[in-house]
């Protein structure tokens, strides 16, 4: 069986679900995709603040405390920046913009 022939047996098996069924999973969908920009995001902000503040090697199995300083601050502002964003967003949207 090929690809193409696969993807049209699972479409018929998808037009035999139920309304609810279709709604589950159009919410299972939803929620993934949610899931995989929240880890999209966590992976980033790991490297921006790994990049930033960590300079030396990790030979203790700790950071120094300045790498834990910055790490911590830039966390912050990180999450500064996105609750300044879905504020602005949430005003959009009740606005009717």
């Amino acid at each position: 069986m090929d690809a193409s022939s696969s993807l049209s047996q699972q479409q018929l098996d998808l037009s035999k679900l139920s309304a609810g069924d279709k709604q589950e999973l159009q919410q299972f969908i939803v929620n993934e995709s949610q899931k995989s920009r929240i880890q999209q995001s966590v992976h980033g902000l790991t490297d921006i603040c790994w990049t930033k503040c960590v300079t030396g090697k990790i030979s203790s199995g700790k950071l120094e405390r300045t790498e834990e300083s910055c790490t911590q601050n830039c966390v912050d502002r990180f999450m500064d920046a996105n609750m300044t964003v879905l504020k602005h967003l949430e005003n959009l949207r009740s606005s009717g913009m």
